[in-house]
């Protein structure tokens, strides 16, 4: 099997975080009018309002999910690999004094590593696609071996949500991103990863739901499908922006968040996948050298052979 292009791997690893922190200044606001008179334009990286979860951020700052993410990209770099109880080590220590919002899933899960539950085990029953959002740091790591990053992909996802549907869309989203890294196009990634078989996820009609309104404005289409955090909205909504905006991935990520509810989670998976479908320069490099933690990004990632 030939070797997967390292740079575009990385490209959808810089591209998810990205995502991330665009978002941070509309996330979890559901008037898409408000975002649309108050916040707009979204294509430059924003500080969240007074009245934000994220209140104690400022322009260049991740969420909750993208702290997360950066933590993940921590363990892959130390440990060469995935390894679930470094992972779970280093997650604890983030949320052990943490200052930024902590959602019901993680305090679910906090709640279970108090009663002596382990990685395996510790997850929370949370349906939101929150922890199947966090995989692109394993994706540059264990791009060329599909098996372990689809095992990593799930493990990573189950620690903190341990419910099957958003593990099989872990599963899913990593697929994508291997496939569009091996040259398919973003939305034939999707359909292609949707080819595996998934026991719990209904990954076919959550795929078709997106696909269907891929020629519809994502605003109006994500508030068809649903703005909220749960797997059965966010799924489609994620498929619906990478079909419609495939060959324009800073476009796709602008309207990601002009359409509201939960564009963070959404983001990240997006700018995965359509990261790795388009290279270096997916997205304007000021995003990404605007981000507070660039250089820590830069040399962690520089780490990942």
């Amino acid at each position: 099997m030939p070797t997967i292009n390292r740079d575009a791997a990385l490209a959808g690893l810089l591209t998810s975080l990205a995502a991330d922190a665009l978002a941070l200044g509309a996330h979890w606001i559901y008037d898409a009018g408000r975002i649309a008179r108050d916040i707009a334009p979204v294509d430059r990286l924003l500080p969240p309002p007074p009245d934000s979860h994220h209140k104690r951020r400022t322009a260049g700052d991740f969420t909750h999910y993208g702290d997360q993410t950066f933590v993940l990209l921590e363990s892959v770099a130390a440990s060469g690999g995935f390894d679930p109880h470094d992972f779970f080590q280093r997650w604890k220590a983030l949320f052990a004094d943490y200052d930024g919002y902590v959602d019901g899933a993680t305090r679910g899960t906090l709640g279970r590593i108090e009663f002596g539950e382990g990685p395996e085990t510790s997850g929370s029953n949370s349906r939101d696609l929150a922890g199947a959002a966090r995989i692109a740091p394993l994706v540059l790591a264990l791009r060329d071996d599909l098996p372990a990053l689809v095992n990593a992909a799930r493990a990573q996802t189950r620690m903190t949500h341990n419910t099957p549907q958003v593990v099989d869309a872990a599963e899913f989203f990593a697929r994508a991103a291997h496939a569009a890294l091996a040259g398919a196009p973003a939305a034939d990634a999707l359909r292609q990863a949707a080819g595996a078989d998934y026991a719990a996820a209904p990954v076919a009609d959550w795929l078709n739901a997106g696909l269907d309104l891929a020629d519809t404005d994502t605003t109006a289409a994500i508030a068809t499908l649903g703005q909220s955090c749960h797997i059965e909205d966010a799924f489609p909504a994620v498929v619906q922006i990478i079909a419609r905006h495939a060959a324009a991935p800073a476009t796709a990520l602008e309207h990601n968040i002009l359409a509201g509810g939960d564009s963070a989670a959404r983001g990240l998976l997006a700018g995965l996948v359509l990261g790795c479908a388009s290279g270096p320069g997916a997205v304007p490099a000021a995003w990404i050298d605007g981000l507070t933690r660039a250089q820590a990004i830069g040399r962690l990632a520089a780490s990942i052979p």
